[in-house]
């Protein structure tokens, strides 16, 4: 067997045990957007590539202040990353509209950009649900410079009532 017939069953060896990885328990992504600046991508020129942790996914760990990729609500084919701001029966008042508080139904999460002013989120197509969540993003891994975890941070700020302060008010389910 010649070199390019061992580089074939090399490659046949090492894909499913990869795809398995990968799929199951870590992934690396790129982001290039604005809307999660300055945490990612912040001066809008590079291609950060973060650690994404798919085992959250199965045992839902996700706490406010985490940054998420999910599969966007509005088009099944593209991903989002955003930060978690609200978790389920937390009230929040939508950016968009401060006259409205939002009660986040049960199996949901508020996510937001960290740059509110270009950032396509949950005050565009309200509270997500937990399925569309495909993993928790850990670390920045690229560039070399800016290498470490992803901190928590909040975001919901004075907009934001923690479900064990909320008073029950309207829950959105077709937020358009």
């Amino acid at each position: 067997m010649g070199w390019i017939g061992k580089l074939i069953k090399g490659l046949c060896l090492a894909a499913p045990p990869y795809c398995a990885f990968t799929d199951l328990f870590f992934a690396v992504r790129t982001v290039d957007g604005v809307s999660m600046q300055p945490t990612l991508n912040p001066d809008g020129n590079n291609t950060d590539f973060v650690l994404l942790d798919r085992r959250v996914t199965s045992s839902l760990q996700l706490e406010r202040g985490d940054v998420v990729s999910l599969i966007s609500p509005k088009d099944p084919s593209q991903w989002l990353i955003k930060r978690v701001v609200a978790m389920e029966g937390d009230q929040i008042r939508a950016a968009s509209c401060f006259e409205e508080t939002v009660d986040i139904p049960k199996g949901h999460i508020w996510v937001e950009g960290d740059n509110h002013d270009c950032s396509l989120d949950s005050n565009n197509f309200g509270p997500v649900s937990l399925g569309l969540i495909t993993s928790k993003a850990s670390h920045v891994l690229w560039p070399p410079s800016r290498w470490g975890r992803l901190e928590k941070k909040d975001i919901g700020g004075p907009r934001l009532t923690l479900r064990e302060n909320a008073e029950r008010g309207k829950v959105f389910f077709g937020w358009e």
